[in-house]
């Protein structure tokens, strides 16, 4: 069975400008059988070039995306923004989609699709909502802190078989206004913030907001949504 190269993003890590990538999701990748390759942020022109040597991108979590690249003010509550990382992985995205090329964005990742699709995002969930569910949480990755509702009929609620989970929640940003062609296929029931986005016709695209790479070696894990992957890629 021929193993899929699969492109991961890389954001920078404790120490700044390293770059830097949690072992999670290499080991996601890798149990899907499937070939993982770190890409740090390059000028946004090499995108069509990386895509070359490619059979998948998976977005990584990370910073806060840049508001400018959406048409807003920064907020008080924005965070590091890492404005050559956002170029780097819209044009991404933006190429991955042009070539049907599969795609699995996770949390910032969700984010970022969004974005390269036109669509705007809540810089700061409490202060924009008020009061919701516990999406900003630290501790441990694997603690499950709130539950998200799967839509019907969409491909998030045929890969995992179910209507509710329970998920880990490491966000202060959110979608609001979803990008073009996207369809959310899950939110909290709490307070409505979208949980996951797909693109229906495409090959694979598929966005999840909370981190399942957390859960790779745990018995009740998201590993399905990297197999997935893997086999579009593979395909």
């Amino acid at each position: 069975m021929r193993r899929p190269l699969i492109g991961i993003t890389l954001g920078d890590g404790s120490e700044p400008g390293v770059p830097a990538l949690r072992a999670d999701y290499l080991r996601s990748v890798e149990q899907a059988g499937a070939v993982p390759l770190a890409l740090p942020a390059l000028p946004a022109g090499d995108a069509a070039l990386v895509l070359d040597r490619l059979d998948g991108i998976l977005l990584s979590g990370g910073d806060d995306v840049d508001p400018a690249l959406y048409g807003q003010e920064p907020h008080p509550k924005l965070r590091d923004v890492d404005r050559r990382r956002d170029d780097f992985e819209l044009a991404l995205v933006r190429e991955a989609l042009r070539r049907d090329r599969p795609l699995l964005a996770i949390c910032r990742g969700q984010q970022v699709l969004n974005v390269a699709m036109g669509g705007t995002l809540l810089q700061d969930i409490r202060s924009e909502l008020g009061v919701v569910a516990d999406h900003d949480a630290s501790g441990e990755r694997t603690i499950r802190r709130h539950a998200v509702a799967v839509l019907a009929r969409t491909r998030l609620r045929s890969l995992l078989g179910r209507d509710e989970i329970e998920v880990n929640s490491i966000h202060h940003q959110a979608v609001a206004r979803l990008g073009a062609g996207l369809a959310v296929s899950a939110r909290s029931p709490e307070d409505g913030v979208i949980e996951g986005l797909e693109l229906p016709g495409a090959r694979f695209v598929l966005a999840v907001q909370w981190h399942p790479e957390s859960f790779w070696n745990e018995r009740d894990s998201f590993q399905c949504l990297f197999d997935a992957h893997a086999e579009a890629c593979r395909s």
